[in-house]
């Protein structure tokens, strides 16, 4: 019966995602942690709503993907040395492969931070994966390699934490370093020239653009896509700035001031606006521009400045019409989206890395120690659930297929309706 029960509930996974939101990159479909999926699980523990869960080799914190019946993430085993690539299979959580794709030596690394924190991303037929020293691969779904390139080397007093997005064939993913010659403050504590957004041929590997960003300091956030009147833009932070390049040739297009180094808020857009939080080296300040026009434009888009409840690690979260917030000691705060004005700031209890995600009304807050806290996405606070697994966890979540899917430090849970 047993037996017969997992047989079931693998059938119905497998139905389930030929007719679902795929979550193909860092923060999903859109860059910006929402999904359209419904009929997702309240509440859950260790034990409880928990469809499958299998042990992931090595240690990492990049947030599982998925397409179709297939998941994917990566890790790094041997103390960084060993990166791999696996996929699982979406009904019982097999690993179909894991696959060694680089051996580098480790990389100079922030505590927090893994040699494998970068998420990969999918278009359907391939996977395509960074590490800690700055090689990307593509594999297909059979986890044969396509194409390595390792010539855009990385360095940072942090790591590489940072990851890459698709849009139209494109690999895109920021390139935020520091120097690693004698003066150990270029680039992370001082301004230099060598930052940049780089784009790749996602069939090839070979390069399309970059991007350069001028003057600017150390990040890590994952850049977002911004289309209007026919055109698109890649949407990027750095230390310093946030800009706006061309999405055919990488051109930059105009750059506005935010005073900060070591960024590690991924970029969030909404109805017009680009909403930035600081970073260390500068005021803590949630800053919303307007999106477009040329050159350097300092702080002339400025439309608001909220200078409560910054995070530092957590991205923010935009859901019409509102911006919700996560500080790393645990403080939630919703604001009017277009004016800043804050609606409630309260404590949510623990630490936080991970970045919130939405689905179906509700809003996903995912602790350090794997504890979930659900709040309905609204103009009130309201705790829906907490849901802990108590195991450490980073990585942001994703949601596919009426599931949700938690890499911690040592598993994979798939989370589901029992």
């Amino acid at each position: 019966m047993k037996n017969l029960f997992h047989i079931l509930t693998g059938f119905l996974v497998s139905v389930a995602a030929l007719h679902a939101e795929n979550w193909p990159q860092f923060r999903g479909p859109t860059h910006q942690g929402r999904s359209t999926e419904t009929n997702l699980p309240l509440q859950w523990n260790a034990t409880s709503n928990v469809v499958w869960k299998t042990p992931i080799p090595g240690e990492a914190w990049s947030s599982p993907i998925v397409w179709r019946d297939r998941v994917f993430l990566t890790t790094a085993t041997d103390n960084g040395q060993t990166c791999r690539v696996l996929s699982l299979d979406v009904a019982a959580g097999k690993i179909l492969w894991d696959k060694v794709v680089f051996q580098p030596p480790p990389q100079l690394k922030e505590g927090r931070n893994s040699y494998a924190t970068s998420t990969p991303a999918t278009d359907g037929e391939r996977v395509y994966a960074c590490f800690g020293d700055g090689s990307f691969v593509a594999l297909n779904f059979a986890g044969e390699i396509v194409w390595t390139n390792r010539d855009y080397k990385f360095f940072g007093h942090h790591g590489l934490a940072s990851s890459p997005i698709l849009y139209r064939g494109l690999l895109i993913m920021a390139r935020d370093g520091s120097s690693e010659g004698a003066d150990a403050k270029l680039g992370w504590q001082t301004p230099w020239n060598q930052a940049r957004v780089l784009a790749l041929d996602g069939r090839t590997g070979m390069e399309r653009w970059q991007g350069q960003r001028g003057l600017s300091r150390i990040s890590h956030g994952v850049p977002a896509v911004w289309e209007h009147d026919g055109k698109a833009e890649i949407i990027s932070e750095a230390g310093d700035v946030v800009q706006g390049f061309d999405a055919e040739t990488g051109v930059r297009l105009w750059s506005s001031e935010v005073i900060g180094e070591g960024k590690v808020p991924s970029t969030v857009l909404g109805d017009g606006l680009v909403f930035t939080a600081g970073g260390w080296g500068g005021k803590d300040t949630i800053k919303a521009f307007r999106l477009g026009g040329q050159g350097d434009l300092k702080e002339k888009q400025l439309v608001w400045e909220q200078k409560k409840n910054m995070p530092r690690v957590p991205s923010l979260l935009y859901v019409k019409p509102f911006l919700f917030t996560l500080s790393d000691g645990g403080v939630a705060a919703c604001l009017r989206a277009d004016t800043g004005e804050l609606i409630w700031q309260e404590r949510v209890g623990g630490n936080f890395s991970a970045s919130p995600v939405f689905a179906d009304g509700h809003i996903y807050f995912l602790s350090d120690d794997g504890e979930t806290t659900v709040i309905a996405a609204g103009p009130e606070f309201k705790v829906l659930a907490k849901n802990p697994l108590r195991e450490k966890t980073q990585a942001s979540p994703a949601i596919a297929h009426q599931h949700l899917f938690i890499r911690t430090a040592d598993n994979l849970f798939c989370i589901g309706h029992q």
